[in-house]
């Protein structure tokens, strides 16, 4: 399944957006969080418990939403991974409500937290991750690629879209997300800042063109 367009579009997409620095994190008190061309991050268990938090609550929502949801759980004290299950339901569910469908996330959040704990700082398998309720590929990716620097490429809406665009796969063909992840992931060398980059990019050309 080669295809040298792969590449391509990602010299394209940096060229004209450059790095994105994604995913944003609240302990960077510069550039909103984002960190361009820094690949250490994230640095603690706690950021790692952040970006996945930030995972499961972009579901089905814009980054700007969840953005403010992020504020509220840091302002009662609940994106901490140690005192989130003792916080009341209540807060978490006000806290949350920014992101939309704060009842089933508020359960996926503490269905994950009690998974993240028992981890013990040891990086999950995607098997595992899928098995918690609430998590599904795109999530469990995204948490795999950007709060543990594993090379596995997320795969969206944005993504299939520009597949779509540039003619790698066609409209009418019922393709899913395995298989538009491994076009990608085929296609690239295994390098978890690439796939880090190239995603971000995916999404915010998306964004733009979508506005």
């Amino acid at each position: 399944m080669k295809n040298k367009l792969i590449s391509k579009l990602y010299s394209t997409l940096y060229e004209e957006y450059g790095p994105q620095g994604w995913w944003p994190l609240s302990t960077i008190k510069t550039n909103n969080g984002y960190h361009p061309n820094n690949y250490k991050y994230p640095v603690t268990n706690q950021e790692r418990f952040e970006i996945c938090v930030g995972a499961i609550l972009t579901q089905n929502t814009s980054w700007k939403n969840v953005e403010k949801a992020i504020t509220n759980l840091k302002e009662i004290n609940a994106l901490c991974m140690l005192y989130f299950l003792d916080t009341l339901e209540v807060k978490i569910k006000k806290a949350i409500r920014p992101a939309g469908y704060f009842n089933q996330k508020y359960k996926k959040l503490v269905a994950f937290t009690k998974f993240f704990l028992s981890l013990k700082k040891r990086t999950p398998i995607r098997e595992e991750l899928l098995g918690i309720w609430g998590i599904g590929p795109e999530t469990a990716d995204s948490i795999l690629l950007y709060a543990y620097n594993q090379p596995i490429f997320v795969v969206d809406a944005y993504t299939r879209k520009l597949l779509l665009k540039n003619k790698i796969i066609k409209e009418k063909e019922k393709v899913s997300y395995d298989y538009i992840q491994k076009i990608f992931m085929d296609n690239l060398k295994r390098d978890y800042k690439l796939y880090q980059e190239y995603y971000a990019l995916i999404v915010v050309t998306g964004k733009v063109k979508n506005k």
